[in-house]
């Protein structure tokens, strides 16, 4: 009899235990949080433009060197540096003294061998000598005038002129100075600047994708159809007037790896000069690109990466490629496409594999560049 009610109270002890597991295991699961609600968006296709900025110097559309054309000491300075100047309008003066002695001797030259020649002229005519004698002196009154034309040319270039309107840049010698045309240093550099040359380098992947950005058979075709540029001056202001890529380099440059683009802009108030430095802003359309807010991405191991939303409301870490920056933008090259769900914010609070409940967004306002609430 003691062994029937053992075995009954050991039965009852059993289905006590069971009662309280499944009384643990469903407070347990009361007690299990809630999904986190988390904003998230599907992905669309939108046409967006970023900017890349490109070091580059100012040069005028023509720069002349100003050089002596013979040797000679400074006589006087007629310009200063800065000043606008016509074509043909007097730069410098060289001492022409010496010269002007050697001018005399081949003058009087010329007339000795012009006197030569009227005297034998009568005597041939009578045939008291020779033609021959008098075509000597012919020869020799040629070469005395060929002589006193070069003394003369000479002293002309004495007087230095500028070859282009411009404007005058540094002067590099003063009165006094001996110049000769071996000189390496040029007397000045007179530069037009109605409009100015922006130079800039492409490295070679860059001018590759410029080439196959835009339309056209040739390359000339496909600068033609690229888009205006902007110039950031030195002071970070951008330049008033737009330019336009003209031209690049024959050839990509070994030492370097880029390739010279030049660029030319309108400067009808001067505010360019050679010289100047700035940086050019080159626009880069991206059409119908995918793109996701870069607060939204997080990087691992140098990789970029952003949180997909699966069919069951969990998010995975997933690998993004970037081709391009605009604005609080990444445009995607690789790693998701049209209607993909991304997760916008509160990506800290989240693992791979995480539950969440999402919240969806509008594409248009999950894009849209955060405010700034404080500025200094």
């Amino acid at each position: 009899m003691n062994k029937i009610y053992q075995s009954v109270a050991i039965i009852l002890a059993s289905f006590s235990l069971v009662s309280c597991i499944d009384k643990n295991q469903a407070a347990t699961k009361n007690n299990t949080p809630p999904a986190v609600a988390i904003p998230v968006t599907a992905i669309q296709q939108k046409t967006v433009t970023g900017y890349r900025d490109y070091p580059t110097t100012i040069e005028g559309i023509i720069n002349s060197d100003v050089r002596a054309k013979t040797s000679g000491y400074i006589e006087k300075v007629f310009v200063d540096e800065g000043q606008k100047v016509r074509k043909g309008q007097v730069l410098f003066q060289l001492e022409t003294q010496s010269l002007s002695q050697d001018a005399s001797a081949a003058k009087a030259r010329v007339n000795v061998a012009q006197v030569e020649v009227n005297k034998l002229i009568p005597l041939v005519e009578k045939k008291i000598i020779s033609p021959v004698q008098l075509e000597t002196a012919k020869a020799n009154l040629k070469q005395a005038k060929a002589n006193y034309s070069g003394v003369s040319a000479t002293i002309s270039y004495a007087t230095i002129k500028s070859p282009i309107d411009g404007y005058v840049g540094s002067i590099n010698f003063r009165e006094g100075s001996l110049v000769s045309p071996s000189d390496a240093t040029p007397l000045t550099k007179v530069s037009e600047i109605s409009q100015v040359y922006a130079f800039f380098s492409f490295n070679e992947a860059q001018y590759i994708d410029h080439l196959q950005r835009y339309e056209g058979k040739t390359k000339a075709e496909r600068i033609q159809n690229s888009p205006d540029l902007s110039l950031i001056l030195a002071n970070g202001k951008v330049y008033s007037e737009k330019g336009r890529i003209q031209t690049s380099s024959g050839q990509i440059n070994q030492s370097t790896g880029t390739i010279q683009i030049r660029a030319a802009f309108d400067n009808p108030n001067e505010l360019l000069t050679n010289g100047n430095s700035g940086e050019i802003r080159f626009p880069i359309a991206y059409k119908d690109a995918i793109v996701v807010p870069q607060s939204a991405t997080f990087e691992q191991q140098k990789d970029i990466m952003i949180y997909t939303l699966g069919a069951d409301n969990k998010v995975k870490a997933t690998l993004i490629k970037v081709e391009g920056t605009v604005n609080n933008l990444y445009v995607v090259k690789s790693g998701l496409k049209v209607g993909d769900k991304i997760v916008i914010t509160g990506i800290s609070k989240l693992r791979n594999g995480t539950t969440i409940s999402p919240q969806d967004i509008p594409f248009e306002k999950a894009i849209a560049p955060i405010a700034t609430l404080f500025k200094n």
